[in-house]
């Protein structure tokens, strides 16, 4: 049958079937499922045709569409949401935040002044807000004087979940320098294979939230730098913009955007300033 993808059990995935769905998820939170995804989406969303026993995607998408409290959408935007990261994922991102944007801000912020306020936009399992947590605390002078917050966001609250546990196996946090390791993570006791929690001093730094990047944000910033990285590769390139100008909205003069390897700003129109691949100023 032509335009069919075929599951297991016999369920197929129509070319219908995968516009209508890209398109409820580009409504929902922007992400672009171009022809390409049709495979991914096939995949993972039949798994949970058959976890609620349904017999055909058109029956799947009449039940998301009918449930009221968004939570199956909520379900299918999790299952198709990919999830990959890790402790010091391009390092040069936190080497910059050392060398570069912590002493503009011990610089510029004295007394009172001295909070910092930084968001992971797409924090994932929660590799990305504790690294920067730790890089914070290993690299600011008197750390203990500064009232740091750091917001960390995701589309998935499956993964938001993982986040606020804080435990990871050793694989997980291999890429952590062992005396931060030493200071930041502790052996959970128990358990069949070795497995490490973040420290209560990391924890609470990071306010872990549900958002919806396309809806409404519940603040205002000013924010000193925000991590979105490996996110807006799932976003077209209007969406992109639109973002990237909220992004700069809520961004303190002086603060840093910091995008993924594979991202960049060209041929959107904003008012950052580029200072190297995949960093940019609001000046």
């Amino acid at each position: 049958m032509l335009g069919l993808s075929v599951l297991q059990d016999n369920i197929v995935l129509t070319d219908q079937e995968f516009e209508q769905i890209s398109a409820l998820v580009y409504e929902h939170c922007g992400i672009d499922l171009h022809d390409g995804k049709k495979e991914l989406v096939r995949s993972r969303l039949g798994k949970l045709l058959r976890q609620k026993e349904f017999s055909s995607f058109a029956d799947y998408y009449k039940y998301v569409l009918s449930d009221s409290s968004k939570a199956a959408l909520t379900e299918l935007t999790d299952a198709i949401s990919t999830n990959l990261t890790s402790f010091f994922r391009e390092s040069q991102h936190f080497d910059f935040v050392s060398q570069t944007l912590l002493p503009e801000l011990t610089a510029r912020k004295t007394g009172s002044a001295r909070k910092i306020r930084c968001w992971s936009a797409g924090c994932s399992s929660g590799e990305e807000p504790y690294t920067i947590a730790i890089t914070l605390l290993e690299n600011l002078q008197q750390a203990g004087d500064w009232d740091i917050k750091i917001l960390a966001t995701d589309i998935s609250s499956r993964v938001l979940q993982r986040a606020a546990k804080g435990i990871y196996d050793a694989e997980r946090v291999a890429p952590v320098p062992p005396a931060a390791k030493n200071r930041y993570l502790s052996k959970v006791r128990g358990t069949s294979q070795p497995m490490f929690q973040v420290s209560p001093v990391l924890q609470k730094m990071i306010v872990f939230k549900y958002l919806n990047l396309m809806e409404p944000w519940p603040f205002k910033g000013p924010m000193d730098f925000i991590f979105c990285r490996n996110v807006m590769i799932y976003f077209d390139k209007p969406t992109q913009q639109k973002l990237v100008n909220r992004y700069w909205d809520v961004l303190d003069r002086g603060g840093y955007l910091f995008t993924g390897h594979s991202e960049s700003l060209t041929g959107i129109t904003h008012k950052f300033r580029y200072v190297q691949p995949t960093i940019y100023r609001k000046d």
